[in-house]
């Protein structure tokens, strides 16, 4: 579950819990299911950000400049590309 799914299950647990107005329901309370909603929808958000957000960083890479030697001891000099990406 995804950081947005997580509140969009708060707001329609929000929505259960607060603004609807139920008086016959047996067997089966609205505000009692808004009020699970709202407690999966903010664990969901909170394992998301804890267990998946380290792997959402972004990994840079630099490349190495290249030497001034050259690439050979015979003192040939291969030409190398310094324009990594």
């Amino acid at each position: 579950m995804g950081v947005g799914a997580g509140i969009l299950i708060v707001a329609v647990g929000a929505v259960l819990r607060f603004a609807v107005k139920v008086t016959n329901t047996h067997g089966f309370n609205v505000h009692t299911v808004g009020v699970i909603l709202m407690v999966a929808g903010v664990a969901g958000v909170l394992l998301d950000l804890v267990l998946f957000m380290p792997r959402r960083r972004r990994v840079t890479t630099v490349a190495q400049p290249a030497t001034t030697q050259p690439a050979y001891q015979d003192g040939t000099v291969v030409q190398r590309r310094d324009d990594y990406v």
